[in-house]
Parts: C-alpha cells; structure tokens; sequence
C-alpha cells in the first residue's frame, strides 16, 4: 500500500472495522497488543521498509531492526515525523505509546533500553506493520 493522503484515511469506526481484519482492528485501533514471540515479523531479517498496516505510511528501515529479545519486533531509529508519542498510563504503567504519524493508529511502546546510537527500543507489534522489500 502506498503512503495515502489524509483524505484516503477512514474517518469512522466502521470505516476502520471495514479496513481492517479483528486483530488489526484490536491493536491499531483499540491499543491492543499481541502475545509475546508471535508476530511475524519478531524474526524477520530481509532487508526493506516496514510500514504502517492502517495506512501503509513508512515507519521503520530495517536497518534499525535490532533483536532485543522481548518478543516483540524492535527498531533502534526512526524519523520522528513517521510517528507520534504520548504518555500511557494503562495496566498500572507508565510508558510512551509510539503511533503512526499518519493514521494514528497504535503501533506500541517506545523504551530508553536499546542499542546506540540512539538508546532507544521502538518495541512494535507485528500485526501493526506490513513490510515492503522494494
């Protein structure tokens, strides 16, 4: 899917629920998170562009891709216009909840825990990207 302009983007719930399959709709749209060491993508070493499953917009190189051993996968580096942040209070927690910059769709958390030269573990559920080897 090419990144879209905000008009392609759904603008309802149903849209949305139209768009996207059940667990799709669960994690990009209700902040859900897949289990631990499920995602397709946990593993996952060809070389491309994972992007957004809402919206198709580019998130992350693979290049940044890094295995952290949380089960979910883990990216050191993006722009900082692709996503968005804000502060998760859920489940008795305080974290950083990463977004797509374009949709707004919940992609997952973001940790000071990675590798340089950023320090930084953009932890992603895998239901939340496709990937692109182009």
């Amino acid at each position: 899917m090419s990144n879209p302009s905000e008009t392609e983007l759904p603008t309802t719930d149903e849209e949305w629920r139209t768009r996207l399959d059940d667990e799709e709709y669960r994690i990009l749209r209700e902040s859900g998170t897949e289990p631990p060491f499920s995602g397709e993508y946990v593993d996952h070493e060809d070389d491309g562009r994972y992007t957004c499953a809402g919206c198709g917009a580019e998130l992350f190189d693979s290049e940044t891709k890094f295995e952290s051993g949380c089960g979910w996968p883990s990216f050191f580096d993006t722009d900082d216009d692709r996503i968005e942040t804000r502060t998760d209070t859920s489940h008795g927690m305080r974290r950083t909840e990463v977004l797509c910059g374009t949709c707004g769709g919940h992609l997952g958390h973001v940790f000071d825990d990675g590798p340089e030269p950023t320090g930084k573990r953009y932890c992603i559920n895998s239901v939340a990207l496709e990937f692109d080897d182009e």
